[in-house]
């Protein structure tokens, strides 16, 4: 394995997770639920090419990738930011940058890998249909923020420690349905959401059609997985329900720890302690954590895994009140901003080739 472009080599060359359960097939060829295959026929249709749906001609400049104000760095305003001069906020812009799609790129991996043991392991052949198109889907995220991180930020970060303990758990688990829960709902619900906030801020083409077009993918993982367990779980017991609940407490509590960009501060030699307790304390922090978990926590209790373990939990985080979320209008959303986004693009193409005509026809 090449490891160019980390900030420090990875723990390991490989992971190698041992994974448990069994291949299941479904001998029933019959049409099966209505609303999967659409959303099979839709991953069908959806379909595309990075190579040529994204401009990667576009320069980007690896300080600001995203062109974000400083006031959207977590630590602006602390001590620690009061001291960086010029030069240094563009070198902490930068690896936070790569911090955070370093981990979109190893999430993205992880969903590749959950929904591969997904389409060996679910029962009912419907899914197993859709889950093929999901697989194809996290292979070309894998290369496009992969591309991304090289090429254009030029700094890669080893997967977070959190991340990689949720990936592991999730694989982990002999039941077909855990890793519908750890990467439908809990790791793809929870970067759906920062895809979102980052499309809100960037100012930068590049990184604007990046998240688009990957959002555009995600949302019809996290209704695949919604409409999957939300049937299932209608059939579990009370012990099966609570299992499940558990594991998705420790699974929040883990993309809570996750998020707080822990490995950045170390690498840049900064007072560790005191970015986190920055962090914690600041009340954008809290607005920003609440929107990061506006994905999650409807999803969960839509499915039925919300008793008093799942709401104590949330009223922890300080996420309970996003529950009311609606978060199919989110993923219309989505869909509708991906689609806009190709017609404006179509549109300037339409016009340069327009004014690229006239100019040949008058030098002719």
């Amino acid at each position: 394995m090449t490891t160019a472009g980390y900030v420090r080599p990875p723990a390991a060359d490989a992971w190698q997770v041992p994974t448990t359960g069994s291949a299941a097939f479904d001998w029933g060829y019959d049409e099966g639920r209505a609303r999967l295959l659409s959303l099979y026929q839709k991953g069908k249709d959806k379909q595309w090419d990075s190579t040529k749906r994204i401009d990667w001609d576009v320069e980007v400049d690896p300080s600001n990738v995203l062109g974000r104000a400083d006031a959207t760095v977590g630590i602006y305003g602390s001590p620690q930011w009061n001291k960086l001069g010029p030069k240094d906020r563009l070198e902490l812009k930068q690896h936070i940058a790569a911090w955070q799609f370093s981990q979109f790129l190893h999430g993205e991996q992880g969903a590749m890998v959950c929904a591969a043991h997904i389409v060996e392991s679910v029962p009912d052949l419907d899914s197993k249909f859709y889950a093929c198109t999901q697989t194809m889907d996290e292979a070309r995220h894998v290369e496009v923020f992969s591309r991304l991180v090289r090429e254009k930020i030029g700094l890669v970060y080893p997967i977070s420690p959190h991340l990689q303990t949720l990936l592991g758990e999730t694989l982990g688990r002999s039941e077909w349905d855990f890793p519908y829960l750890g990467m439908q709902v809990l790791i793809e619900g929870l970067a759906l959401a920062a895809f979102g906030l980052l499309r809100s801020v960037t100012t930068t083409p590049l990184p604007t059609q990046i998240l688009a077009y990957v959002m555009q993918d995600e949302a019809r993982h996290v209704a695949f997985g919604r409409m999957a367990l939300k049937d299932y779980y209608s059939q579990l017991t009370s012990q099966e329900i609570a299992e499940r609940e558990e594991f998705v407490v420790e699974g929040c509590f883990l993309m809570r720890d996750r998020l707080r960009g822990r490995e950045v501060w170390e690498n840049l030699g900064y007072d560790v302690e005191a970015c986190t307790d920055y962090i914690n304390r600041s009340s954008s922090w809290q607005a920003y954590q609440s929107m990061l978990f506006s994905r999650i926590v409807p999803t969960v209790k839509d499915i039925g895994l919300w008793g008093p373990a799942v709401q104590k939990a949330y009223a922890q985080l300080g996420v309970l009140d996003v529950a009311g979320v609606d978060v199919g209008a989110l993923m219309a959303a989505d869909e509708d901003f991906a689609e806009q986004l190709d017609a404006e693009r179509a549109a300037v193409a339409a016009r340069k080739a327009e004014v690229d005509e006239a100019i040949a026809e008058g030098a002719a």
